[in-house]
């Protein structure tokens, strides 16, 4: 078993830098996968309403052995049941579905433009302050509309989740994050393998003696970013969390981050956010 992971602090809240993420896997996640994950160390879990994956997370958690308590377990509300009563019933079937009392953090899945934020945060301050989020945050949120929500949430966000991994920019999304003390998780660490042929990653993975999972992962770790990796294979759930016994150099760092493109998203419900900065 692998030393715990580190944390990153946020407005009370200690989440796990390394988790592991259920999605896209959309109603096909076996529990065995999830229990994998937190036989090798991972406390961190991530799910969605969203996903379909939340009775596989609450099965393998109950399986796992692990107590309830050391596990830092995420769902978040998905972009339709932003208006208050939809809000409170889908926090509700998401408990039901991991059949928990509580979530560590509860986040607001996408913004709607459809829906005001006026009646969005206060339902998901309502969540925490009823106890059945210990901490809230909200994900996929351009820096106007994050901002927006900070000053309409009665009770303080903890974390931004968005897509980041060495192909997109976020570097005005993690300065705001940073300004407001929040916490940012990447989802899509990895870019959906989309870098695995990268000569500049694989050149920095072979000197290193590691492989370039391990290498995008690190980059994320260096900047002080939470990343939610998944799979499927063991191994590489288990070799992902391997990332804590090395660090790049500053000339490693700046040929990862000079690896950003325009068309680097992967993500990309437009009609959701408006405008990405």
């Amino acid at each position: 078993m692998l030393p715990p992971v580190p944390t990153l602090s946020a407005h009370g809240a200690k989440i796990p830098a390394l988790g592991f993420g259920t999605s896209p896997m959309t109603g096909t996640l076996s529990p065995d996968t999830v229990v994998a994950a937190l036989k090798a160390g991972y406390r961190h879990i991530d799910t969605a309403r969203k996903y379909g994956t939340e009775r596989q997370v609450g099965e393998a958690i109950r399986a796992s052995g692990v107590p309830r308590g050391e596990i830092f377990l995420v769902t978040k509300v998905s972009h339709e049941n932003l208006r208050a009563d939809d809000f409170a019933r889908s926090v509700d079937e998401s408990l039901k579905a991991l059949r928990v009392d509580y979530v560590d953090l509860l986040m607001v899945h996408w913004p709607n433009p459809a829906i005001a934020l006026t009646e969005t945060m206060p339902a998901l301050a309502k969540a925490k302050r009823s106890g059945i989020a210990r901490h809230i945050g909200v994900a996929n949120f351009p820096t106007a509309t994050l901002e927006q929500a900070l000053k309409l949430c009665p009770e303080p966000l903890v974390a931004l989740q968005a897509e980041y991994h060495p192909y997109l920019d976020q570097s005005k999304l993690l300065a705001t994050a940073s300004r407001y003390g929040l916490a940012f998780v990447s989802y899509c660490p990895l870019a959906r393998g989309r870098m695995f042929d990268d000569p500049v990653l694989g050149d920095i993975a072979k000197k290193r003696g590691r492989n370039i999972a391990q290498i995008a992962l690190r980059w994320l770790m260096q900047q002080g970013v939470a990343a939610i990796p998944r799979s499927s294979n063991p191994q590489r759930i288990a070799d992902n969390l391997k990332v804590f016994d090395f660090t790049l150099d500053d000339d490693e760092m700046r040929r990862i981050s000079a690896l950003k493109r325009d068309n680097g998203r992967i993500a990309n419900p437009i009609e959701r956010v408006g405008a990405w900065d």
